[in-house]
């Protein structure tokens, strides 16, 4: 298999070599392992890489990737970061319009003419800069003798992988972890990784999110070791019986066995530790419990976040521990009733949320695991019960924190083609991607997938949601359908069929809507509704907003249709800079890094500063959505 640039071109070609996606399930050698949280089967790669920055395609190393290729004078960069902030490149903040708006004109390939798939707009575009790293690693002593792969938490916008000279694939959809298998060209002593990363691709008019448009490797890369009974897919359905007293666990998992004679032992404790299942059974295919029932199971909600706890341990023939694989679960239903009223357990659900972008002002999308933490601790001390992952898959820490603590959350796929369907504020969809474009299905199905394989189990998603702002048409219904036939448990959410409503009988469960004034949620709500009522954003905490929200949350008392919302947005998108004349640190917004075109200070909204002070619009939050907590 030989890479191919034109990939870039090519709304079809949007992985190549990459394992299939799975859960996000870690695995273990031991207990110990568990109690420390760290897996032996693990290598990590962060740390400083080889670096080669080129201003485009045609002025880029053509043969960087090769096993004798002398990388001595590269520069060094951190991984993971994003290439603007070790100033390679300039940052650019936009909002509704794509960077390349009002300096080179692009369509999407296939978009206005079937036939014209708009060869080389990407793979020959003076705007197109690329980075090529190298890592040089040696594998852990023990990860001898073991299958090996190489996991991206987060890599925008497209890449070609490489070890020790050989191709091993190429890989689309930043916010989704991308797995290449090492083994077949893994060496003894040094091996050379090697990765091209592009800021532009077809991966781009798919990619139109309100924030500032970095690129690079921005989340971990690890090396895994593989053992030889291994659990490569965990999936956990936990359901409840109609009375909502008992619940039935079914597990299935895909594996991949290289040992014969393993025997998996899997059991189910409560909360505080007291087992209520253990068995054993041989390993072959799949290691499953089938319709187990538990009596009197405790609910899981934002109030009482109970979790149980799944632990599948792999022995071999002898007895030695393969792999431990620890994964907590909760019983809880969502529907909708008979009168169009979302419930939680048999309650009405209340949304108090937010919209959340992963922020730090040090260092834009790469967010640490304190920078998780506080804005858990944010939510909770105000009420905020609920968050919407705009408009891209988080860091899949936040998903387990966000179980932990009770907040619930619409999981939103890596979508938004906002530009191509809206211009200057009117709707003009001539060129709208996906739409019913048949060549960009695929990709987007794909994206629906790989959000729902990788976070399938976790107990605070109730919502998947489609994506952000991208019109609708059959390729966007192709992803509802993906959703409807291998989930029951949850609702889906799309709020672009308002554009179109020739789709509003076969896309999303509930009627969701932008910035609707509370008159026209009334009128909605008033004239035979076909679904249930949420703002998927509202308030829009822009300046010194907020002042209206108590006219939103005296609908929920007169509608129980209505469900609440998500503000827009949690958090400030500002970059912390030293000021030239005063030396002082300052936070800067769009537009201050002369980018254009741009939408300015459009990129702080957020009910806290950057920096993570909060702003005074959050007293008005935390009282209002006390109302209904």
């Amino acid at each position: 298999m030989e890479p191919d640039i034109k990939w870039l071109d090519d709304p079809e070609t949007f992985r190549v070599g990459m394992m299939p996606a799975h859960s996000d399930h870690q695995f273990y050698r031991s207990t110990d392992e568990i109690n420390n949280d760290h897996s032996s089967y693990v290598q990590s790669l962060n740390g400083q890489w080889q670096f080669a920055f080129a201003k485009d395609p045609m002025h880029r190393i053509k043969n960087f990737y090769a096993a004798d290729f002398d990388s001595d004078n590269f520069d060094e960069i951190q991984v993971p970061q994003h290439i603007e902030f070790a100033d390679y490149d300039d940052f650019h903040y936009i909002n509704t319009m794509y960077p390349w708006e009002g300096k080179i004109y692009r369509r999407p390939a296939y978009a206005l003419d079937q036939s014209d798939p708009e060869a080389g707009q990407f793979s020959e575009a003076p705007d197109n800069p690329v980075g090529q790293y190298i890592k040089k690693f040696q594998l852990a002593s023990n990860f001898k003798d073991q299958k090996v792969r190489v996991r991206f938490d987060g890599v925008e916008k497209a890449m070609y992988v490489w070890l020790n000279g050989h191709f091993l694939g190429y890989a689309e959809d930043s916010f989704t972890p991308s797995e290449f298998d090492l083994t077949p060209y893994l060496q003894d002593g040094e091996n050379r990784l090697a990765v091209e990363v592009f800021k532009l691709s077809t991966a781009a008019w798919l990619e139109d999110q309100d924030m500032f448009r970095f690129f690079g490797i921005f989340r971990d890369v690890s090396l895994i070791a593989q053992p030889e009974a291994h659990i490569e897919d965990l999936s956990i359905k936990p359901t409840l019986s109609d009375d909502l007293k008992d619940g039935t666990l079914n597990v299935t998992t895909k594996m991949t066995v290289n040992k014969s004679g393993a025997t998996a032992k899997v059991s189910v404790a409560d909360a505080d530790g007291k087992e209520l299942y253990a068995d054993s059974q041989p390993v072959n295919d799949a290691i499953t419990v089938k319709d187990l029932s538990l009596k009197h199971v405790h609910l899981y909600d934002n109030h009482q976040p109970y979790l149980y706890q799944l632990t599948i341990e792999i022995d071999d023939k002898d007895g030695n521990i393969l792999e431990i694989v620890p994964y907590k679960f909760g019983f809880r239903k969502i529907e909708i009733n008979q009168d169009k009223v979302i419930m939680l357990n048999g309650k009405r659900l209340v949304i108090n949320g937010v919209n959340r972008h992963e922020w730090d002002c040090h260092s834009g999308r790469v967010v640490s695991v304190d920078d998780m933490k506080a804005d858990i601790r944010t939510f909770k001390k105000n009420n905020i019960n609920a968050v919407r992952t705009c408009h891209y898959p988080d860091h899949t820490l936040w998903y387990h924190l966000c179980d932990i603590n009770g907040i619930y959350v619409m999981a939103e796929n890596n979508l938004e083609s906002h530009g191509t369907w809206q211009k200057l504020g009117a709707v003009e969809p001539s060129y709208n991607v996906p739409g019913s474009v048949p060549q960009w299905k695929a990709a987007v199905v794909d994206r629906a997938r790989n959000n729902y394989e990788l976070l399938k189990n976790h107990a605070s998603i109730i919502f998947w949601s489609l994506g952000n702002e991208s019109y609708a048409g059959d390729d966007i219904q192709a992803m509802e359908e993906f959703y409807k036939s291998v989930d029951s448990t949850r609702l889906v959410h799309y709020e672009g069929v308002v554009q179109n409503r020739k789709y509003e009988d076969k896309i999303s469960d509930v009627e969701s809507r932008m910035y609707a004034s509370p008159d026209e949620i009334k009128d909605y709500l008033d004239h035979d509704p076909k679904k249930p009522f949420l703002l998927c954003e509202y308030m829009h905490d822009m300046g010194n907003s907020l002042g209206g929200m108590k006219s939103y949350i005296d609908l929920i008392d007169r509608y129980p249709m209505y469900a609440g919302g998500f503000i827009w947005d949690f958090i400030d998108q500002a970059i912390e800079v030293n000021d030239e004349v005063t030396g002082q640190k300052v936070l800067r917004y769009g537009g201050d890094f002369d980018d254009r075109m741009s939408d300015y200070e459009f990129s702080g909204d957020g009910l806290m500063f950057a920096d993570r002070t909060e702003k005074p619009a959050m007293q008005e939050v935390k009282y209002y959505y006390g109302q209904h907590n």
